[in-house]
């Protein structure tokens, strides 16, 4: 059976949350989907003891996905970045409204839906935002981007995607011209507060380590 709204978000945010390579903790969930640390725990305990168990959980140590979990929360990934690729390309949505009307959608829309859309697309490879798009057979593409806030003064690169589904931000770096495919330049670096002062195109920005950490680029 398909996994109810409740668990495809779990799933998902316990996939964001461990891409780095290190298990979720509780009280990160809890934040995340804006819930109490006994709910996410009741629910991680449920999620173990599904058959097959779509979590492995051990008190105090974290949360990570089975095989079966990241399955079910990469298929939602890809109906959720299916779906923001389609309302920006066909229905004229902007890449700071897209996020919501997405969530809703992620979980209603058929594997059928789902195919058409991505046919009617083109098989986009990446969402608005830039961020990979799972293959249909449920596998994350391998990135090779590396953090803005990596890079130093003279070094340059390609922007390829931005972590946030934050309006305000998203609004905000489409003002400074920083959104996917443009290339960037370092012209500065301050190892006090570890600003960047970026150019793109002709302009000059500073930014800190609250947005460089969400821009991704391909180092040139």
């Amino acid at each position: 059976m398909k996994p109810s709204t409740s668990i495809q978000d779990y799933l998902k945010r316990i996939y964001e949350l461990t891409e780095n390579g290190q298990p979720a903790s509780t009280n990160d969930l809890a934040r995340e989907l804006n819930v109490k640390p006994a709910s996410v725990t009741g629910m991680i305990q449920k999620l173990a003891a599904e058959k097959p168990a779509l979590v492995e959980y051990q008190k105090h140590q974290g949360v990570t996905l089975t095989a079966a979990g990241k399955r079910a929360a990469l298929e939602v990934i890809r109906h959720h970045r299916l779906i923001e690729t389609w309302l920006v390309q066909t229905l004229g949505y902007s890449w700071d409204e897209v996020h919501e009307e997405a969530e809703r959608l992620e979980h209603v829309i058929s594997e059928d839906f789902e195919r058409r859309i991505a046919a009617a697309l083109g098989h986009p490879l990446r969402d608005p935002h830039g961020e990979l798009i799972p293959t249909a057979d449920l596998k994350m593409p391998l990135d090779e981007s590396t953090p803005l806030s990596a890079l130093r003064k003279n070094q340059s690169g390609k922007i390829l995607c931005i972590k946030s589904a934050d309006a305000d931000l998203l609004r905000h770096l489409n003002e400074l011209g920083l959104t996917p495919n443009t290339s960037i330049e370092v012209v500065d670096y301050s190892p006090f507060d570890h600003n960047l002062t970026v150019t793109a195109g002709k302009r000059t920005s500073v930014l800190g380590l609250n947005i460089t950490g969400r821009i991704f680029v391909e180092k040139k």
